[in-house]
């Protein structure tokens, strides 16, 4: 029985990750995400059913569109495997019961995995994911155990106001932007949702990651200071780490603390 839960969990995340897919295609572009039907971006032929199930397709297929042959971005399975690795975690982390803990946690790393590929690939955070996601996880505080309304609110202050500072000090200084502000709202989302500690422990993760990639690309790609690295592509990973371990860390970190 819970190897078949297992391959439920994992087929849900399939499922979502395909329509993850839509939504990360079409959002930044202003399309409508339930029509037209898919179609190749090459040559405009539909997707059939059964060319369009996730992973199976592709592989099948050789990653290549059954019409014309145009390459397909490897990009599509990784996000459908990403999401159903994902969904398992969230299922395991949430004691193996299918409730509103899980579901929560689901909506959570969708929305994370969502905003990580488009803002790696547009470097936009957009506002129809982050708001409605604030509002969920701030609504979701009232039936939760280990987070109140407080909490909830104080991660969102603490996350979007850590990053509004920073975007407000760069700008002065630097008289443009270093942040987005795509950047702050979805902190407010991530905040809500993880309370203030597991808050910091993302923003310092994102950031010593983040910092990592950028010095590597400046070594070993020749890019200079100047080059914008799309942080919410650094703060999805590390939110989705924080939601499964980051209690841990941080009661770790206050254990080291002297008393």
């Amino acid at each position: 029985m819970e190897t078949l839960t297992l391959l439920f969990v994992a087929a849900a995340g399939l499922i979502f990750g395909s329509f993850f897919n839509v939504v990360i295609y079409r959002l930044p572009r202003g399309l409508n995400l339930s029509r037209p039907p898919s179609a190749c971006p090459g040559c405009g032929a539909r997707i059939k059913p059964y060319d369009n199930v996730p992973v199976l397709s592709y592989l099948v297929l050789g990653g290549r569109c059954r019409r014309c042959g145009m390459r397909i971005s490897p990009i599509y399975p990784a996000v459908e495997a990403l999401t159903a690795v994902g969904f398992v975690l969230v299922y395991l982390d949430a004691g193996r019961v299918i409730g509103l803990e899980f579901m929560a946690g689901c909506l959570f790393t969708g929305a994370l995995v969502v905003l990580g590929v488009i803002d790696a690939y547009h470097q936009i955070l957009p506002d129809a994911v982050t708001m409605p996601g604030l509002v969920l996880a701030l609504a979701y505080s009232f039936f939760r155990e280990d987070l109140d309304f407080r909490s909830a609110l104080l991660g969102a202050v603490v996350g979007g106001g850590f990053l509004m500072v920073v975007y407000g000090a760069y700008r002065l200084i630097r008289k443009k932007e270093g942040l987005g502000m795509g950047d702050v709202t979805m902190m407010l989302m991530v905040g809500a949702y993880l309370g203030p500690m597991r808050t910091l422990f993302v923003l310092i993760l994102a950031s010593l990651v983040g910092a990592a990639v950028g010095v590597f690309l400046i070594v070993r790609r020749g890019k200079d200071f100047q080059f914008a690295l799309p942080f919410g592509t650094f703060l999805a990973p590390a939110a989705f780490a924080a939601m499964l371990w980051g209690k841990e860390v941080v009661a770790w970190y206050l254990s080291r603390l002297p008393h």
